[in-house]
């Protein structure tokens, strides 16, 4: 991790925008370097100031949370992004994620909890609180006849039942640590695992997987 976390706040609300930057400068380890109001300018932005981390809305007056994310999984070496959502009034929480997010905070969160999402997120730990997963599953589609169930099987098929394991590690919310301590191997070994999971589905990162084997 960089001695200094560099943050990017998009968000089309300026009251949002301007506490959130004051509330992150009290944190020594992260560092604001831009605030914008609509997605559109994100991969300007990302280009310019070369974030670790961005916090995204959702809801935009301009372009929306969810395709902004998915042009940044376009650029070479990009960002980390949670994504800030009410939740509730909110149903695309789960498109946010499936693009590319590394995880999503209500942005009622306290202060600590964002600066801990932000950390954990450049750590390759996805931000998916216990009390909210329970929520995201209670509202998903059932999966059993999609196209996705089909897509989530077909990739379990093609992995090694190692790479299953990690898997289903990885979809339980467990961390690379937990899942060492469970199958009897080292967190290099895990990250290994992870790592050609992630290449055999095509995906960016362990909370897409997590959807997908939840799907499957």
């Amino acid at each position: 991790m960089a001695e200094v976390i560099r943050v990017l706040i998009v968000d089309d609300d300026a009251l949002v925008r301007t506490g959130l930057t004051l509330m992150l400068k009290g944190a020594p380890d992260l560092e604001v370097v831009g605030a914008v109001a609509d997605g559109a300018e994100v991969p300007g932005a990302v280009r310019s100031w070369a974030p670790d981390v961005v916090l995204m809305d959702i809801r935009m007056a301009g372009l929306d949370g969810i395709t902004a994310t998915q042009s940044l999984r376009r650029l070479r070496n990009p960002p980390e992004v949670i994504v800030l959502t009410t939740f509730d009034a909110d149903d695309h929480v789960f498109r946010a994620l499936r693009a590319g997010a590394s995880g999503f905070l209500l942005k009622e969160t306290p202060p600590a909890g964002i600066v801990d999402a932000i950390r954990r997120v450049v750590l390759g730990e996805p931000v998916l609180s216990p009390s909210v997963t329970r929520r995201l599953i209670a509202h998903l589609e059932p999966a059993a006849e999609t196209a996705r169930a089909a897509e989530g099987r077909q990739l379990l098929a093609r992995l090694s039942e190692r790479e299953r394991e990690v898997a289903r590690g990885v979809a339980q919310g467990k961390t690379n640590a937990e899942i060492a301590a469970d199958l009897h191997m080292s967190v290099g070994t895990v990250k290994g695992y992870l790592s050609r999971v992630l290449t055999k589905a095509g995906l960016d990162n362990r909370v897409q997987l997590a959807l997908l084997v939840h799907d499957a």
